[in-house]
Order: structure tokens, then C-alpha cells, then sequence
């Protein structure tokens, strides 16, 4: 079937609103929690890879020479807060302090987190409370500090982390599970007020990744084997392949898209 001449003159148009340079995060400023090691850290480096400086706000200072170096090899800057997330009242200190270092605050991405595997009978409150704690109301708190910076200039992205376990029950982690829920819950409540002052917020649902949190399931032959079935992929994702994402979801390239928690599994969630 041969296009009308609208319909070409229609993608052409297209084609001249459309920049390869909505993709560049060059001149913004991130803060990511847990940016100094694993996923968070892949975060980081690609996000300066695309342009932008860095703020990483963590528990320990684990990771930080690795990453303060990767990030100022690409040129850009990287300043690291050594801070307890889940004390009260730390979320508006934290963006003051982006903002009085680099003098704005562009991208807001929420990776810290933690887990605690227990059969559901053998929970511990201390756990389900810690986890809770780092892995949900952190991200709440961080999110509502950064979006009142974000409706005064207008602008802004906010990425949260959700999990498999945002669309599953899983085993051995009821916590972790309804953390990552409300994660999900919570991108879209933000999303359906932001947007009236263009600010996107959107999560990224990570499958079955190479990291020191799942290390305790790929060293389980049975539960790997169970996973690995269910992967169309056929292997256990690289933290790498997490990066792509990331500098989309930040970038100008993805202002259309809010609310969204994309998962990027291999096709886990396929079968």
C-alpha cells in the first residue's frame, strides 16, 4: 500500500520536531540514593556518561573512590552524602544540600534499598520494619522533597526502582514484596499529581540481575533453575543492560511518557 503524500509529509514533519540531543543530560544534576555500588552505581555512571553531575546519597562509603573516579573520567562531577535515609525529616536536608552544592536539582532517581529473606512464618517485625523503612517511606519522603523543588522550576524527573516483585508475590521476602508494590503505587500517585508541572515520574521494574542481592538465589540450584526457566531470554540480566533505561527515563526524550514502571526482565514477565 503506497503512503499518501500527507502521511510523508506528516513523518516529516515529525522527523523535524525530533533531537538526538533530548537523549543528552548535559548541564543537569542527579541525585541517586545507593549510587556508590551495583545497580546504583551503574546509574550514576551512565547518567554522567550522558552528560550529567552527580550526587550520591548513601549509608557507608563503600564504592566511593570506584565510582568517584568512573564518573570524573567522563568529565563530570560527583559529590557523595554519607546519611541514614530513614531518619526522620533527612529528605529535605538531603535536596538542600544538592541543591546548595550544585545549585540546582534536575533528576531524583531512588535505588537505595535492602532485603531480608525469612519464610513468611519466621517474619521478624525489626525486618519487615527496617525494609519498609528504607525500601517504600524513604522513597516517599525523597520524592515529595524533590517534587517541591520540581513544581517551583517546572521541571524534573523522578525515577523510582521497583522489582519483579512489584508485579509478584515471590518467596521468602514479604516485605521486600510489599515494598516494592508501594513503589509501584506510589510512581503513579506522584505522576497523576506532577504532571501539571511537567514532571515525569516513572519506575524501573528490574528482572533477574547479576548482583550481590541475588546472589544467595543464583547459588540455589533449584530456585535458579526455576528462574532461568521462566527468563526468555535465557540468562540472568548484567547491570549494564539497566543503563539504557535509566538515561531515557531522565532524559527530555521520555517527557511523554509518566507513571509508567517498565519492567526490563528479559521477557520474565512473559511467561
Amino acid at each position: 500500500m503506497t503512503q499518501s503524500q500527507n502521511e510523508i509529509d506528516e513523518i516529516t514533519a515529525a522527523l523535524n520536531k525530533f533531537k538526538m540531543d533530548w537523549f543528552s543530560l548535559s548541564g543537569k544534576v542527579a541525585l541517586i540514593t545507593g549510587g556508590n555500588t551495583g545497580l546504583g552505581q551503574g546509574y550514576a555512571v551512565a547518567l554522567a556518561e550522558a552528560g550529567a553531575d552527580i550526587f550520591i546519597a548513601t549509608h557507608g562509603t563503600d564504592g566511593w573512590d570506584a565510582t568517584r573516579d568512573l564518573i570524573e573520567k567522563r568529565g563530570h562531577k560527583v559529590e557523595f552524602l554519607d546519611i541514614d535515609l530513614t531518619q526522620p525529616g533527612i529528605a529535605d536536608k538531603v535536596v538542600e544540600k544538592v541543591i546548595n552544592t550544585f545549585g540546582h536539582l534536575d533528576i531524583l532517581i531512588n535505588n537505595a534499598g535492602m532485603i531480608k529473606r525469612n519464610p513468611i512464618l519466621e517474619s521478624k517485625d525489626k525486618d519487615w520494619d527496617k525494609v519498609i523503612s528504607i525500601n517504600l517511606s524513604a522513597v516517599y519522603h525523597l520524592s515529595l522533597a524533590a517534587s517541591k523543588v520540581f513544581a517551583k522550576q517546572k521541571s524534573g524527573k523522578i525515577i523510582n526502582i521497583g522489582s519483579m516483585l512489584s508485579f509478584q508475590g515471590g518467596k521468602f521476602i514479604p516485605s521486600y514484596t510489599a515494598a516494592k508494590h508501594g513503589v509501584a503505587g506510589l510512581t503513579k500517585a506522584f505522576a497523576s499529581e506532577m504532571a501539571a508541572y511537567n514532571v515525569q515520574v516513572n519506575a524501573i521494574a528490574p528482572g533477574y540481575i547479576k548482583t550481590a542481592n541475588t546472589a544467595p538465589i543464583r547459588a540455589d540450584e533449584k530456585r535458579n533453575a526455576e528462574i532461568l526457566g521462566r527468563i526468555a531470554a535465557g540468562h540472568w540480566g548484567e547491570p549494564f543492560e539497566l543503563m539504557g533505561i535509566a538515561v531515557y527515563l531522565s532524559s527530555d526524550a521520555a517527557n511523554y511518557i509518566n507513571g509508567a514502571v517498565i519492567p526490563v526482565d528479559g521477557g520474565y514477565l512473559v511467561r
